[in-house]
C-alpha cells in the first residue's frame, strides 16, 4: 500500500482540474498510471472510482452553488448506463497499443474542446424529440468511451450541453458532474465484477479525488481560466504524444 500512496496526491490534481472543467479526472489519471506501467484495463477501472468519488464531491458542493441542471443531468445519466456496461467487456478484449492510440484521441479531442471552449456560444435550450434522440445516442457513446477509459465521458457531455441542448456555460460543468455519477458508477460495478480493479489502488486515488473535486468545484466560482486552459490543454497533448510514441514500441 505504501508504494501506493502517490495515488492521493495524483487522484487530488486530477480531481481538482476534473471538477473545474467538467471532463472528469481520468483524462489525468488515466495517463498517468498508464506511464507508470498500468495495464489499460486496471488504469480506466482504478479511475472509475476515483471518476465517482471526485463527481459526488464536486456535485454537492455545485448543488449549493444552485448551477446543477437536474433534468438533463439525470435523464443524460440513465441513458449512459448501457453504454457503461458494453464498454467494461470491451475492455477486457482490447490490446494496449489500441488503447494508447484511441485514448490519444480522446486526449486531443478533449484539450481542442477545452481550448476553445470559451467561443462556443450558448443559445435557448433544445428539447425537441429529435434532439433527445441523439443525445440519447451521444450518451450511449459516451458511456462506452467513460467506461472502457476510465474518464467519465464528460468530453462529450459538456460540449453536448452547450452545443446541443443550450445549457450555459456555466452550469454545464457541474451538470456534468452529475451525469458523471451514474456513468461512473455503473461502470466501475461491472468492471468489478469483471475483476479489473485494484481496490486499494482505487481506494487511495478515490480518497484524493474526494477532495481535489470539493476544491475545484469551489475554485471554479473565481478561478481565472485563461491560464489554466492552456496548462491543461499542454498536458494532455503532451499525454497524447507519448501514448502515441508508447504504441509505437518507441523508448522515451
Amino acid at each position: 500500500m505504501i508504494d501506493f500512496l502517490w495515488l492521493i496526491p495524483l487522484g487530488f490534481a486530477a480531481g481538482v482540474l476534473g471538477s473545474i472543467i467538467g471532463l472528469g479526472g481520468g483524462i489525468i489519471a488515466v495517463p498517468v498510471m498508464t506511464f507508470a506501467g498500468f495495464p489499460p484495463t486496471l488504469a480506466a477501472s482504478n479511475s472509475l472510482f476515483a471518476a465517482f468519488s471526485n463527481a459526488v464531491a464536486s456535485t454537492a458542493t455545485y448543488a449549493k452553488q444552485k448551477r446543477i441542471e437536474y433534468g438533463i443531468g439525470l435523464r443524460l445519466g440513465l441513458m449512459c448506463i448501457p453504454g457503461t456496461v458494453l464498454g467494461a467487456f470491451i475492455s477486457d478484449v482490447m490490446t494496449p497499443v489500441v488503447f494508447q492510440i484511441l485514448f490519444a484521441l480522446i486526449l486531443v479531442s478533449s484539450a481542442v474542446y477545452i481550448f476553445v471552449k470559451r467561443k462556443i456560444t450558448e443559445k435557448p435550450y433544445n428539447l425537441k424529440n429529435s434532439m433527445m434522440v441523439f443525445a440519447a445516442a451521444a450518451s450511449f457513446f459516451a458511456g462506452i468511451i467513460s467506461s472502457l477509459f476510465g474518464i467519465g465521458g464528460g468530453v462529450v457531455f459538456v460540449p453536448l450541453m452547450v452545443i446541443g441542448i443550450g445549457i450555459s456555460m456555466r452550469n454545464a460543468a457541474p451538470t456534468s458532474q452529475l451525469v458523471l455519477i451514474f456513468a461512473s458508477l455503473s461502470g466501475l460495478i461491472v468492471h468489478s465484477l469483471l475483476g479489473h480493479p485494484d481496490f486499494t489502488q482505487a481506494m487511495l486515488l478515490s480518497i484524493g479525488a474526494f477532495a481535489g473535486g470539493l476544491l475545484g468545484a469551489r475554485l471554479s466560482l473565481d478561478i481565472k481560466e485563461v491560464k489554466l486552459k492552456i496548462l491543461v490543454t499542454i498536458v494532455l497533448m503532451a499525454a497524447a504524444v507519448k501514448l502515441v510514441i508508447d504504441s509505437m514500441g518507441v523508448p522515451f
